[in-house]
């Protein structure tokens, strides 16, 4: 049986974790599942070096897998990084997966889309390096490396063979970051090559931006990677053409854990009004479920004896 570290979260992250769980249930899925705390909420209560508290950590050590509720991040200087963040840097998450898809019968203005975005989850400007340098001078470190930029665009290159998609796009701006962008550009040409059968196309960031309200259909089975601020921000654009963040629902995978969660935030005004749409945190928790048949599956393929 598989055990599942649920974090409830913030604002509205627990009515929709429960509604999340209710559907599991009904599922007849096995597995265990361990309520945990985390976020802005629990910190504002207990305070601590994280938003996540040392039994929570021990839970996620513990686990196969984490199922997410939306959490709320404090916007100011002296408080901890997100608990996303937290989790993807502690267990190496490196690609935050999410699909972009039309939702049968919510066609958006723009007509029916379907790609998926693949970021870079643990480095870039995410990273948590900023100084202060004096009052009025203040900087953070974009940080870029090879091992990290090959291991989630060969990522990118295996979620196309899987779905049978013959492109893929590497978002960049190298044309201004010529140093940082540059190494993701060159190991992407990289791994390219291994991978014949999908079309390697580079765009720059705000390129891409335009087309997708311009002419979104262009990127249709498509995989769209790139670092991990860019992404953030793209794969948020690109979920107005299917309603709202509302409706992205996420995984974030590394060679040996996995969190799914929805991509949307806590939404603390409507905490307790059972109005903000479960859908997302449904889908992310069906897709922690195929996750683990999949997994057992290919398993089970590589223990088979070879004849």
């Amino acid at each position: 049986m598989k055990k599942v570290a649920v974090i409830r979260g913030d604002g509205t992250g627990p009515e929709l974790v429960d509604a999340t769980l209710a559907v599991i249930k009904a599922s007849g899925a096995r597995l265990e599942l361990v309520i945990c705390e985390a976020g802005s909420e629990w910190w504002s209560r207990e305070k601590g070096a994280t938003f996540i508290p040392e039994e929570t950590w021990r839970v996620l050590e513990d686990s196969d897998c984490c199922l997410k509720g939306p959490t709320t991040t404090i916007p100011l200087p002296g408080t901890p990084k997100s608990v996303a963040v937290s989790i993807r840097q502690k267990f190496d998450l490196y690609a935050n997966v999410r699909p972009i898809k039309t939702y049968p019968n919510h066609v958006g203005p723009l007509g029916e889309v379907d790609f998926v975005c693949v970021r870079e989850a643990t480095e870039g400007l995410y990273s948590g390096i900023e100084y202060r340098l004096d009052k009025d001078v203040a900087i953070a470190i974009r940080l870029i490396t090879r091992n990290k930029s090959t291991r989630v665009v060969r990522f990118a290159f295996e979620e196309a063979r899987k779905r049978g998609w013959s492109h893929l796009i590497a978002i960049s701006k190298a044309n201004i970051l010529k140093v940082t962008d540059g190494l993701f550009l060159e190991c992407a040409k990289r791994v390219a090559r291994k991978y014949p059968r999908v079309e390697l196309e580079d765009l720059f960031i705000d390129n891409f931006a335009q087309q997708l309200v311009k002419n979104p259909d262009r990127f249709d089975r498509s995989i769209i990677v790139g670092t991990n601020l860019f992404m953030d921000v793209l794969s948020e654009e690109a979920s107005g053409l299917i309603g709202s963040i509302g409706m992205v629902y996420s995984g974030n995978f590394g060679d040996d854990y996995a969190m799914f969660e929805p991509a949307h935030g806590s939404t603390p005004k409507y905490k307790g009004l059972n109005k903000v749409n479960p859908t997302a945190t449904i889908l992310s928790a069906a897709w922690m479920l195929d996750y683990w048949v999949r997994r057992d599956l290919r398993r089970r393929f590589l223990m088979q004896p070879r004849r």
